[in-house]
């Protein structure tokens, strides 16, 4: 049974609404609307194609993530089913985690992922679980966990590193028994062990568990005091008594 014009635009725009204004030729078919439906509103200033065989409504402004939403949506297969997510650097900022701002966009596809990166973009190949990755409106995430995993292989400074484990743990991001035994046993992000044991993170890892934390100091040798013969121990005047003599003059 065929829709009709009010049904069809309540479709396409609960899809579009949750993908930040961005939708599929696919997804627009099955909302009802034809290719000829397509030109027409994109003549008519409705529609916005933005890609091959993707459009975007008009009226809803572009959001905070868009770029991100259309990285995503730019990344489906023939089943129209995204394969980027969103990772490394971008995701540190996403989490909160770091203030710098990656120069390019970092996405991790699948290992067989052919498509170009486009300009702007890096992509990292590499297979998530789901226990890798977060739900966000519009595009997925890689998880604190996973993020700080990657960031470690890559060329993150040790100090930045550093700075978002800490702040990671802080937050109740990760914890920190899983993130030592991840680092131990993931390629390549044994630069988080050493952070791991570093005297700041340490003290902080005390707090959050409410064990005792005493910073480490050098323990100076105990001063032996050379005893004299015949002498017991020191009165308080300092000196040293004679030993009684036991014949009387």
């Amino acid at each position: 049974m065929a829709r009709s014009s009010r049904e069809m635009s309540r479709a396409l725009f609960a899809v579009a609404t949750a993908q930040g204004g961005y939708f599929t030729a696919k997804q627009a078919r099955e909302s009802g609307y034809g290719y000829s439906h397509l030109d027409y509103h994109v003549a008519a200033g409705n529609f916005e194609r933005v890609g091959h065989g993707l459009y975007r409504l008009s009226a809803i402004p572009p959001g905070e993530h868009d770029e991100l939403v259309r990285l995503t949506l730019w990344s489906r297969d023939q089943a129209d089913e995204p394969q980027a997510v969103v990772s490394h650097e971008s995701a540190l900022v996403l989490h909160e985690l770091s203030e710098l701002l990656p120069g390019a966009f970092h996405l991790t596809v699948p290992p067989k992922f052919r498509k170009a990166a486009p300009r702007g973009c890096v992509l990292h190949r590499a297979r998530l679980g789901p226990v890798d990755v977060e739900e966000r409106p519009g595009f997925r995430v890689t998880t604190p966990l996973r993020t700080l995993l990657d960031v470690a292989q890559g060329r993150t400074s040790q100090e930045q590193l550093a700075k978002s484990v800490a702040d990671a743990l802080s937050r109740g991001l990760v914890r920190r028994g899983k993130l030592e035994e991840e680092a131990g046993r993931v390629r390549g992000a044994e630069r988080i062990l050493r952070v791991l044991q570093s005297p700041a993170v340490t003290r902080l890892t005390a707090i959050l568990t409410g064990a005792t934390w005493r910073r480490p100091s050098a323990r100076r040798p105990r001063s032996r005091r050379r005893s004299r013969r015949g002498c017991g121990p020191s009165p308080p005047s300092g000196r040293c008594r004679s030993p009684r003599s036991s014949s009387s003059s």
